[in-house]
């Protein structure tokens, strides 16, 4: 290098283009670093809307957006659609499925998976809902079932194609449950002549005492009323023994369905286990306080990929503001240090969650909120979900469309996004 020309640019990698990944990459300044992101889609998901595209209530474009045009304006930044499949620590190289490219920081937000606690053969009849494939995929599914009950002469397989079962009382589970039944008692039920989505049953199973067991039990059971009046039967303390094609056993007795959904449970990204490290027994990294690997300050991982207890001593949740924290939070670090000059692993920070508070909807003007000590239900638990989620949505063109179906949803009682893809004509038993 020639006298006073300026240091070469750190190379940063950025595993996963989600909440985490992209608030990192926005908050770094131009010209500290060269950046590459890689993701094996090309585009940013907002995952807490995915049950509306699986429920019909949007489509898919309005909940995502492609990363190029989200980091369109960022210079120093590339981004790259792969698989990854490994990394090298030791030559600080990551390898995807089109090659290898080096690093001198590396982010790890990958995100997390759906968890079957051991039974991986169950995914196969009961989809969980983690990506937009997902979401289209539990749609047609749904959609499907009703289409094939409209021409079904036999009242219990008729029946059997109008069941919905949704394993899990958690957020995701919640907010599938309660979607599905507005779908069939407002929606659908105008759609058909010889049968009556309204007859549709809809049942939430929780293994645990009662729903949304991470709010406060007085939210819980509003939540629980809340889904009954839709008409959803919420069984708890229901523990799951097996999944099979059109029926579930759970508490010894066999339901029948020919929709099975599962919300129930999340694990670490696949890679955190190849990457010889401590993982926690969900499959999640554990990291250092200010979010690096142990053994490996030059790596950190973020957001749902990440097992940590903060240095407040609480245990950070897998939901996305804790994501976008990290996010800014590893940026600050690298930032900092780039400036020193030299990394001084001993004068980092430890990360903090700052909660700013719990929501999760239910269905029309209803929903469950926690924020700080303020604890509310109903409408005004579902409008302050409403703007929370709507500020939080990545592009203009976003915001104004999920606001207008939304608005149309709301007045109307119909939904826009009830069309079927990925079958070519009718749909065969036991079609997904």
């Amino acid at each position: 290098m020639a006298i006073n020309e300026p240091a070469p640019l750190p190379h940063i990698v950025v595993l996963g283009a989600g909440f985490g990944g992209l608030t990192f990459c926005q908050k770094i300044p131009d010209g500290v670093a060269r950046i590459t992101v890689i993701d094996r889609q090309n585009h940013h998901l907002f995952q807490p809307l995915l049950y509306q595209v699986a429920s019909a209530g949007l489509s898919a474009p309005d909940i995502a957006q492609p990363i190029r045009a989200i980091l369109a304006k960022k210079p120093n930044l590339n981004v790259l659609m792969a698989e990854v499949t490994g990394v090298d620590f030791v030559s600080r190289r990551v390898v995807h499925d089109s090659g290898e490219i080096a690093y001198d920081y590396l982010v790890l937000a990958l995100g997390g998976v759906t968890s079957y606690f051991g039974h991986p053969e169950w995914e196969r009849h009961a989809p969980g809902l983690k990506s937009l494939d997902d979401a289209l995929r539990i749609r047609r599914k749904i959609l499907c079932a009703f289409e094939r009950a409209e021409a079904e002469t036999d009242p219990v397989k008729q029946q059997e194609l109008m069941n919905i079962v949704v394993v899990g009382g958690g957020p995701t589970g919640v907010e599938l449950a309660g979607a599905f039944a507005e779908l069939a008692r407002t929606v659908l039920r105008r759609d058909f002549e010889h049968i009556d989505p309204a007859k549709a049953h809809i049942l939430l199973i929780e293994g645990g005492p009662r729903v949304l067991a991470t709010f406060p039990p007085e939210l819980s059971a509003s939540a629980q009323r809340q889904l009954e009046h839709l008409g959803v039967e919420v069984r708890t303390g229901l523990k799951v023994e097996e999944i099979r094609d059109g029926e579930i056993v759970a508490g010894g007795k066999i339901l029948r369905a020919a929709n099975l959904i599962w919300g129930a449970g999340v694990g670490g990204n696949p890679l955190a286990k190849k990457l010889g490290v401590g993982l926690d027994r969900a499959g999640r990294i554990k990291v250092q306080p200010d979010l690096s690997l142990p053994g490996h300050p030059e790596v950190f991982a973020i957001g749902d990929m990440v097992a940590l207890v903060d240095k407040n001593g609480v245990a950070v949740p897998g939901v996305s503001p804790a994501a976008m924290q990290m996010g800014a939070h590893v940026a600050k670090i690298i930032v900092a240090e780039w400036q020193k000059g030299h990394a001084d692993v001993s004068q980092r920070a430890a990360f903090g969650y700052w909660d700013k508070g719990t929501m999760a909807t239910i269905g029309r003007s209803a929903a469950v909120a926690q924020i700080g000590k303020l604890k509310f239900s109903g409408w005004p638990a579902w409008a302050a979900w409403l703007f929370v989620h709507l500020i939080f949505l990545v592009s203009f063109r976003s915001k104004l469309s999920v606001l207008i179906q939304w608005t149309y949803s709301y007045f109307t009682y119909k939904r826009g996004a009830r069309v079927i893809t990925g079958v070519g004509g009718a749909p065969p038993a036991g079609s997904a």
